[in-house]
């Protein structure tokens, strides 16, 4: 069994942060809003090209492969607290949600993409192209579930007088880092961040609260991509705009940490190339900027 899903304690953390655990110990009411226009006029044009080029490079596998390098970056944000102490996840792992099918009814299965330190643009497109095919390709009542998305259908359907001490009992092992390693398995509640493409569906972006339970200290999420008309250098400019909001765990690292890191985002969307080269690679902004 591995400690919270495989992770392992940081112990040089200051004093401020650790009075700050120990105010507020729930990271439920931790989480800090941020609201970021990002622009995407580069990325657009970026994609476009890719299309005619014949690559399958989608907006959300851009989004993925710009926060992925962006937590390699800004190794915080693959911070939690847990238990009063700080940890750092093995792995960075992002998750979302995805439907079987595009219907009312349809299941939803919890997907988690790791993000290798060699991992591009395109390693992360088929990566998600992989997890999602797979259970696309099969009838809803088909899909082989496992993990997590196994153990919700069979709980969910369990009494109340069963399944509430049941759950109970889930969330304490959760709390201590011995939850069965089986139900850490294709939980999204159980890596570095949570993510939600809304604008694939036409939504805006939302502010969607971060649990208790599990160890994922931020959630992001990204609305409809629309034509806006900003000032530039003094001049009106049309350009492809999307909203995103961003829940952090706010004992996990400070405001100014949680800024510099949305610029480094914008940066990357900015200049959607550096989307090409390894997650690991340092981003020079400045150097970029010339």
């Amino acid at each position: 069994m591995k400690k919270y899903g495989g992770a392992h304690r940081v112990k040089d953390i200051t004093g401020m942060a650790q009075i700050s655990i120990d105010l507020k110990p729930n990271r439920s009411v931790s989480d800090v809003f941020i609201n970021q226009k990002m622009d995407l006029t580069n990325l657009s044009k970026y994609i476009e090209k890719k299309k005619k080029a014949g690559e399958g490079v989608t907006y959300f596998h851009a989004f993925l492969a710009a926060i992925g390098r962006t937590v390699y970056n800004r190794p915080k944000l693959n911070h939690f607290v847990a238990n009063r102490h700080v940890w750092e996840h093995d792995k960075i792992v992002l998750s979302f949600v995805a439907k079987v099918s595009f219907d009312d009814h349809s299941e939803e299965m919890m997907v988690m993409i790791p993000i290798e330190k060699d991992d591009n643009i395109y390693t992360i497109g088929e990566k998600v192209r992989k997890k999602v095919d797979s259970f696309r390709k099969k009838r809803a009542n088909a899909v082989d579930k496992k993990g997590a998305n196994s153990a919700i259908d069979i709980l969910g359907k369990l009494p109340n007088f069963i399944r509430v001490p049941l759950v109970g009992t889930l969330k304490w092992c959760d709390k201590k880092g011995i939850l069965p390693s089986s139900l850490g398995e294709d939980n999204l509640y159980y890596s570095t961040m949570i993510v939600s493409n809304l604008g694939s569906i036409g939504c805006g972006a939302i502010f969607h609260n971060i649990t208790d339970f599990g160890n994922s200290s931020s959630l992001l999420t990204m609305g409809e991509i629309e034509d806006k008309e900003v000032i530039i250098d003094g001049k009106k400019q049309v350009r492809k705009i999307c909203e995103w909001g961003m829940n952090f765990d706010e004992r996990i690292a400070d405001g100014y940490y949680f800024a510099k890191s949305a610029k480094t985002l914008q940066f990357l969307l900015t200049h959607p190339e550096e989307l090409e080269k390894p997650a690991s690679e340092k981003v020079e902004m400045d150097e970029l900027r010339k």
